[in-house]
């Protein structure tokens, strides 16, 4: 039987329907869209930068806004998204200003962790409830010791963590083995850790078995592993200085209230 052209068709249109109704195709993966950015260069969102300043998280700022209980330069904003200029826009939140900001210079013990690691460890504000207000600026390993900031003023915070921030911080190293000019050298002069080359430091040599070292950058358990890459054996680290404040005559516990013209030094 010879079927007419016109029907072969349709037989063969139906079978190819039905191979394809047995065939698993990827699913199509939904576009997604890119939110743009629509402040202009050097601005950001005003709840963002009240979350920044650790007043409130950026939900609880939002709702404050929309309430009128912020102001930019004395003027009230109530739209959340508006853009300020971080540097020279004063943001102020009514129940809120510069008297509630507090920073203080503080001398970590060893064996305390700066920030919890782990929901068992203790941390800082564990042992010392009076801090537990502030934020710790960057950290500092539970087997080092030495000074550290704690502040709920978010921009200090980001001045202090910022990529080109100018603030160095000064440690003394004692180590097991004898302190070599070439670990010295190599260590000045930067080192690869994870692919990445170190910058550049200022060491000096103590004694025998101890140097001080000053970093520009804060990479995790750097000094420890820039020691290990020069057969050094690190056996006590302490942080002995963070730009102009030095921890002289200070002992693990103690802690000195910084004036607004030291956090605004830190802050430039």
């Amino acid at each position: 039987m010879i079927l007419p052209l016109q029907n072969i068709y349709l037989v063969a249109q139906f079978y190819f329907c039905c191979i394809l109704g047995t065939m698993n195709f990827p699913a199509k993966k939904p576009t997604r869209k890119v939110l743009v950015s629509t402040l202009a260069a050097g601005l950001e969102r005003l709840e963002r930068a009240i979350a920044h300043q650790g007043l409130a998280s950026r939900r609880e700022a939002k709702a404050l806004i929309t309430k009128g209980e912020v102001t930019v330069n004395g003027k009230i904003i109530k739209e959340p998204g508006f853009g300020i200029k971080v540097d020279t826009d004063v943001i102020v939140i009514k129940g809120f200003s510069d008297v509630n900001k507090e920073s203080i210079l503080f001398y970590k013990p060893r064996g305390l962790e700066t920030s919890k690691t782990t929901p068992d460890s203790k941390d800082i504000k564990d042992k010392y409830k009076q801090f537990a207000h502030l934020s710790p600026v960057g950290r500092l390993d539970k087997e080092s010791e030495g000074l550290i900031i704690m502040t709920n003023d978010g921009t200090l915070t980001k001045a202090l963590t910022k990529e080109n921030s100018t603030v160095d911080k000064e440690y003394k190293v004692t180590v097991r083995e004898n302190v070599t000019d070439e670990a010295l050298q190599k260590m000045s002069t930067g080192i690869l850790l994870d692919k990445i080359k170190t910058k550049p430091t200022t060491t000096k040599r103590l004694s025998r078995y101890t140097f001080t070292i000053v970093l520009n950058e804060g990479r995790k358990h750097q000094i420890r592993r820039m020691c290990a890459a020069c057969h050094l054996t690190v056996e006590s680290l302490i942080r002995i200085r963070i730009g102009h404040l030095e921890s002289k005559g200070m002992k693990a516990g103690n802690s000195k209230r910084l004036d607004a013209e030291t956090v605004q030094l830190l802050k430039q």
